[in-house]
């Protein structure tokens, strides 16, 4: 009983607040880059779309089809993506990794809103899925930058 207990408090009522309100969901017209990412254990997938403008992301989007959790992350940084450098996008999702293996800090802003993912530390198998939407956005950031330079 305790381990549903466990369950209920990780899907806290802020994480299902930001799962139910996704910025930027859909898809770009014309992206520089498009990149989707998998989390083989559970299938959750989120696709990401941007530009780039000036080494910064201009334009974003997102589909989505995640658990909660993965829908909170997504929320959390559709808020935080626009104006940000491939470098930031790259800490933040560093960072975020090792605040779900590590015990690490929370990254900093503007991604500082993942920290309510906090409790699903111990649940090793919603990491990856937390994980998606940067992991996304930093290898199209990636692509794109790539492209702008070709």
């Amino acid at each position: 009983m305790s381990g549903d207990t466990d369950l209920i408090k990780l899907y806290s009522a802020r994480i299902l607040e930001l799962a139910a309100d996704i910025p930027h969901l859909g898809r770009l017209d014309a992206p520089d880059a498009t990149v989707k990412k998998r989390s083989p254990l559970c299938g959750s997938t989120v696709t990401v779309d941007l530009c780039l403008t000036d080494g910064r992301i201009s334009a974003f989007a997102q589909d989505v089809k995640a658990c909660a959790l993965g829908q909170a992350a997504a929320s959390v940084v559709g808020s935080a993506v626009i104006g940000t450098t491939r470098a930031q996008i790259e800490a933040a999702r560093d960072a975020l990794k090792a605040m779900l293996k590590q015990d690490g800090p929370p990254p900093a802003a503007p991604f500082d809103g993942l920290e309510v993912l906090i409790p699903a530390r111990d649940y090793k198998n919603r990491h990856a899925s937390i994980l998606l939407a940067l992991d996304a956005t930093a290898e199209a950031a990636a692509q794109a930058e790539q492209a702008h330079c070709a």
